[in-house]
């Protein structure tokens, strides 16, 4: 196995996160909706990033953290070893990852918020 850093392969992905931004979920929008224009803690968070050859739904420079939101392809046993060896690999760099389902975001957007500003704080 090859160890990239978290910058290869970044360049190759600007197409597909445009396209991922353009195609947003309604749980992704909504989550946007409460982070964009540092609303959220004063934090700058990026939509559709690209960490190395990963794009992540969410990440805060500042914090290094990574918050995913997942849709039900992730609740499949391929799906949760994808997420594993993404969530190793991204840890490997000193990246949190934060995973929210997207029913969690469209119905209790407010107690994800209060999870989210629990776990910012043990940053």
């Amino acid at each position: 196995m090859i160890v990239r850093g978290p910058k290869s392969g970044f360049h190759k992905t600007i197409p597909l996160r445009r396209n991922l931004r353009r195609e947003s979920t309604l749980a992704e929008r909504l989550f946007w909706s409460k982070v964009a224009s540092q609303q959220f803690l004063s934090l700058k968070f990026r939509r559709q990033h690209g960490i190395g050859n990963f794009i992540v739904d969410f990440y805060c420079p500042e914090k290094k953290l990574i918050v995913e939101i997942d849709g039900d392809s992730h609740a499949t046993s391929a799906g949760l070893e994808n997420d594993q060896q993404r969530t190793t690999h991204l840890q490997s760099f000193g990246y949190t990852i934060v995973r929210y389902d997207n029913r969690d975001i469209i119905s209790n957007i407010s107690g994800v918020f209060e999870d989210l500003t629990r776990k910012v704080g043990l940053l």
